[in-house]
């Protein structure tokens, strides 16, 4: 048992033991972080200290995160993929929910992303579309802001671009800078009965009746 124990920690260039015999902050023989981490975060210049707790994959944060105020209170969950922000986030204060983000992680190593686009005129269809995405995390998703536990605002983002709830579905995939081609819209067309109506009265004048006295 002792020969494995120690054939197990060989591999690790640091770590450390917890009170529940727990092996956590390990750093692998190419300085990477693995495993389970809990990290000690020192205020700095008007910031509050604070303590995470989470997992590392190659040195990179992935999964749930959970982050505490120096007091032990819950103060937000976080999830990462590839090192960054991935999913739903959530942030609290001592009276509950205060935020809940989204956002879409971009790999690193494979900046392109193909997603469904929905068509601006008829909201049943989609466009198959692939892109590049500019950034590590971009906000992607749904929004809401929070007080006393009833959602006072929210905002919907697609790939780090606001969306105005007043207007239709935005065609445009790319971002600022990248390559990739916007989805284009179909030209609209006038209906059956105005072209009947149109060709029928021709150049005739055609008196409305507005409202106006004389």
């Amino acid at each position: 048992m002792l020969f494995m124990s120690m054939a197990a920690n060989a591999q690790w260039k640091s770590y450390r033991v917890t009170a529940n015999k727990d092996t956590i902050n390990r750093i692998d023989n190419k300085d990477l972080r693995q495993g389970r981490w809990a990290i000690k975060v020192e205020g700095l210049r008007g910031e509050p200290g604070r303590e995470e707790e989470g997992m590392y994959v190659d040195g990179k944060k992935e999964g749930i995160w959970r982050i505490y105020t120096t007091m032990g209170d819950l103060y937000a969950v976080e999830t990462y993929r590839w090192g960054n922000k991935d999913g739903k986030s959530q942030y609290f204060s001592i009276s509950g929910i205060i935020r809940e983000e989204s956002w879409k992680a971009v790999n690193p190593d494979n900046p392109y992303d193909t997603i469904d686009v929905i068509d601006p005129v008829d909201p049943t269809k989609y466009y198959r579309q692939v892109i590049k995405i500019e950034g590590s995390s971009v906000k992607h998703g749904t929004w809401n802001y929070y007080d006393n536990g009833l959602i006072t605002k929210t905002e919907n983002y697609f790939l780090d671009k606001k969306q105005d709830p007043f207007k239709g579905a935005v065609a445009d995939t790319g971002t600022e800078g990248s390559d990739s081609k916007t989805a284009k819209v179909p030209a609209k067309t006038k209906p059956k009965e105005v072209l009947e109506f149109e060709k029928k009265v021709g150049k005739k004048k055609v008196k409305v009746i507005d409202g106006t006295t004389f």
